[in-house]
């Protein structure tokens, strides 16, 4: 199997139809496949992510001998996605959306997922740091220059189950396996019409590999600072049961975060260990139905810069599903989890020359949910689609304060309650396409003080509802060019996390704030996507015009040489207007070439305090780019990419500023044999040394990485 340039073309799959039945294969690295099925003569059906279907009448009597498939590249938008909660082509949406595929994946250099997000500007978490050795409480996502969280302002979602915490709102970008993961679909603006809580500035979809077949895929390798990683994601079929395994481990030693001119004696790398599974059964007698229950837990601790901080997690979630397709499709989900939480934190001497234990916190959660979703084609323009969603949260915050001996636990204890229905209809008129969406969500929170030595006290419940329309339109003006627009509403409840946990990092303490109300957006966006017919070239721009009232933000409110006090706070309304572009090219059989750019111009209009007005959005700079170049040969894969960052501020005072940020990274496979493929890697080539943080200390980004690893994929039989 190969494509126009002789690239071999690996896990595609491979039908074999005959009167005597079907029998399906995957093709290996090196392309190839064999398949054993009855009849002389047949039809031979490939599909194969990237490229467009093959489908060939072959007769065994005349074509004997092996047979050669050269399959034709497919345009980027003849990808299916699921933005609008039912699959559509990527060039007939009018969201904007980008699809990182197969093939974007593993030539990445990048090593953890949220790394390899970094290619979508706009796409950011807390801080400049990445999940590798950044705290877990500043993973949260977050889109299109809104400005960064703890909590996500995206929801990410894996099989429609949400990935961001019960508690925090931010996500453990590792507890996807690598090897497990198809392709990556980012759904940019407001999106809380479908996907309700959360889904404030957009929606990130982590879409696994099919598990239709016994197959397996694996990923290993070591790298600089004492570095090993591995995943690996494994499927076993028997006529319509089947059983898949996903693994995950990962260690380092991590590197010092504090500049060095800055460094102390209690200054220590930021290390970081994990490990998860999943373990799913599965039933689908047929494509058109399918029912399973999945367990999973994951691991995580961390070492925090110090001898004295540190964290760790423990997750466990059992996941039940049923999908149904006939003349209408029915999607089910429920799931279950618990968590526990732990950090410390420490009080650092000026010279940085000792510290002592300032608080420990544990954090015990759970979290049920379930969703449910029908959509069905009414005639041959129109689909309509409902559903409802259910999720309960409930957590407790225990802390004991040192100071300098160790005081009472005291502790706060929370829940939440989320309900949500909604329904959209997409229709096409002529050649305009249209979808309108509407949702309501009601949801509430409530809790208690605790303190030994006093009473219980009832903290004031709150209750909140929310309308999320949506209209998008797409108009094709000519075979090459399409116009989108949108207009939405979106919000986002505050966490318990933010609602009921203090914390400090370095001599900043952050306080919780329990009356924090719902951050509410609106936006509009218009766009366009150009492409030459034989999909050598597509552009896609769009502008747009967000404004988040009530957004939560972590407010000064007092400054000294020895600790800076900040709480959590409703600033009154932020706006973020700009423009984005994504590009890509291919330069002859071999080479791709994609690029994309963000400038955002993201204020604060109006706050309380008053002096916030007029001042930039913390963590948001004003430029944002990326560019990818990727080869693709029987003999040699390639990859690079390059992502710049421009300047931005850590605070809301924007009294610390970070500088602008160039890193590049490269990747270099071989495949050898059918099965395997070695890799060598290096992230942050020319080891720039760039500012992530300034509290107001100096913490840097990651230097140079290395590493070499081997790719193990046994393609998928029968």
């Amino acid at each position: 199997m190969r494509d126009a340039s002789g690239a071999a073309v690996a896990d595609a799959r491979v039908s074999w139809r005959t009167d005597g039945g079907e029998r399906d294969t995957r093709t290996g690295i090196d392309g190839r496949f064999s398949i054993a099925g009855r009849g002389a003569s047949g039809v031979v059906v490939v599909e194969a992510a990237g490229y467009a279907p093959f489908r060939r009448n072959v007769d065994l009597r005349k074509d004997a001998g092996a047979l050669t498939i050269v399959l034709r590249r497919a345009f980027a938008d003849e990808v299916t996605v699921t933005g609008a909660r039912v699959p559509e082509r990527l060039g007939e949406t009018p969201a904007s959306v980008v699809v990182l595929g197969p093939r974007a994946l593993e030539l990445t250099p990048a090593l953890a997922v949220d790394d390899v997000l970094r290619q979508v500007p706009g796409f950011t978490l807390f801080r400049r740091s990445g999940s590798r050795t950044a705290n877990p409480t500043t993973q949260g996502a977050s889109l299109r220059g809104i400005g960064g969280s703890g909590a996500s302002r995206a929801l990410v979602l894996d099989d429609g189950v949400p990935l961001n915490d019960p508690f925090g709102g931010w996500v453990y970008w590792s507890r996807i396996p690598r090897a497990s993961l198809d392709r990556v679909e980012v759904l940019r603006g407001g999106a809380s019409d479908l996907y309700g809580n959360g889904a404030l500035t957009g929606v990130i979809h982590l879409v696994r590999k099919r598990a239709d077949q016994t197959r397996l895929d694996a990923d290993a390798s070591y790298g600089s600072q004492s570095t090993p990683d591995g995943s690996v994601a494994a499927s076993l079929r028997r006529g319509s049961w089947g059983v898949r395994l996903h693994g995950t481990s990962f260690d380092t030693d991590g590197y010092v975060l504090v500049a060095p001119a800055d460094r102390g004696a209690v200054d220590t790398a930021a290390t970081s260990r994990h490990d998860g599974f999943e373990l799913a059964l599965e039933r689908g007698p047929d494509a058109s139905s399918r029912q399973f229950v999945a367990i999973s837990a994951f691991r995580e601790s961390r070492g925090n810069g110090t001898r004295l901080q540190t964290n760790d997690t423990r997750l466990r979630q059992v996941v039940f599903g049923a999908d149904r397709t006939s003349t209408a499709t029915l999607i089910l989900r429920a799931y279950l989890g618990d968590e526990l939480y732990h950090q410390t934190f420490s009080t650092i001497a000026a010279a940085r020359s000792s510290e002592r234990l300032n608080r420990q916190q544990r954090v015990p959660s759970w979290v049920a949910g379930a969703w449910g979703q029908w959509a069905r084609p009414v005639g041959r323009r129109q689909v309509v689609v409902a559903g409802a969603d259910v999720r309960r949260v409930a957590a407790t915050s225990e802390e004991v304060v040192f100071n300098p001996g160790a005081g009472p636990l005291v502790g706060n204890e929370g829940r939440q309650l989320d309900l949500g229905v909604y329904a959209e209809d997409l229709v096409s008129v002529g050649r305009l396409s249209a979808a309108a969406a509407l949702r309501f969500d009601r949801w509430g929170q409530s809790g208690e003080r605790r303190s030994p030595g006093t009473p219980t006290t009832a903290l004031a419940d709150h209750q909140e509802n929310a309308l999320s329309p949506r209209l998008s339109l797409r108009y094709p003006i000519a075979s090459w060019l399409s116009f989108t627009s949108a207009a939405y509403r979106s919000f986002r409840a505050p966490t318990l996390n933010e609602l009921y946990r203090p914390f400090r990092l370095g001599n900043v303490l952050t306080l919780a704030n329990e009356a924090l109300r719902a951050e509410r957006m609106g936006g509009v966006e218009a766009g366009a996507l150009a492409r030459r017919p034989d999909g050598r070239l597509s552009v896609r721009t769009s502008v747009f015009w967000n404004e988040v009232h009530d957004a939560v933000a972590n407010v000064t409110l007092s400054s000294t040489p020895a600790l800076i006090t900040r709480q959590r706070k409703n600033v009154a309304l932020i706006r973020a207007r700009g423009l984005e572009a994504d590009a890509e090219a291919r330069l002859g059989p071999a080479f791709t070439v994609a690029a994309s750019w963000l400038f955002v111009d993201s204020v604060v209009v109006s706050a309380d305090p008053p002096a916030l007005a007029g001042l930039k959005v913390a963590q948001v700079p004003r430029h944002q780019g990326t560019l990818s170049l990727r080869y693709s040969h029987p003999a040699l894969r390639m990859g690079l990419q390059a992502r710049f960052s421009g300047r931005q501020f850590d605070d809301d005072l924007n009294l610390f500023p970070l500088s602008r940020a160039t890193t590049v990274d490269v990747l270099a496979a071989r495949p050898l044999g059918r099965d395997t493929e070695l890799y060598a890697a290096a992230e942050n080539l020319f080891d720039a040394r760039y500012d992530v943080g300034r509290t107001p200390l100096r913490t840097l980004g990651p230097p140079r990485s290395l590493r070499a690893g081997v790719r193990i994929h046994v393609p998928g039989r029968p």
